[in-house]
């Protein structure tokens, strides 16, 4: 984005997204902060979520998977990158302020990842517990709230003015 003249203030990720969010943030030019939702503190531990599929996804270079209520096409490159992932290093060398969203009722990533996530990083970070949510926000209301709460959260970094730019 950063190469087409459009780079990204703000990186967020949902489940495994937030993973790679943090991951994505160490070589995004631009990016001034970083927010998770229901993310692993390691990817490959919330593989039981597609056991039944990994091996045709393998041996075929991808599968249909079932979660949500929703089908999605699991890629070969996919589980190999989760495999290697080493979030934990990127977490704690991750120089850009962080919030953590997570619900403590989140039957697909316990909340116990995201505490993992919090102490590993460094500050400016920040927690919020998504009380009531599930892992995906399908109640009503509950992905805007989550947006609402990282809108106000990411304010003050976004519109900060960047180091020799002027305020508009």
């Amino acid at each position: 984005m950063a190469e087409r003249g459009t780079p990204a203030d703000l990186l967020v990720g949902h489940s495994w997204g937030g993973a790679a969010a943090i991951a994505a943030a160490a070589e995004a030019t631009g990016v001034r902060a970083v927010a998770t939702i229901g993310a692993p503190v390691d990817p490959s531990h919330v593989e039981g979520q597609y056991d039944a599929v990994i091996d045709r996804v393998l041996s075929e270079g991808s599968h249909e998977w079932f979660v949500g209520g929703r089908t999605l096409v699991l890629k070969r490159a996919f589980v190999e990158d989760v495999h290697h992932a080493s979030l934990r290093a990127g977490i704690r060398e991750l120089r850009l302020p962080l919030l953590v969203l997570h619900s403590p009722t989140d039957n697909t990533v316990d909340i116990a990842n995201a505490g993992e996530i919090f102490y590993e990083a460094r500050h400016p970070r920040s927690f919020v517990a998504l009380d009531g949510a599930d892992h995906l926000l399908t109640a009503r209301g509950q992905a805007q709230r989550a947006a609402h709460i990282i809108s106000a959260w990411a304010d003050q970094y976004i519109h900060a003015s960047r180091p020799g730019v002027g305020v508009s």
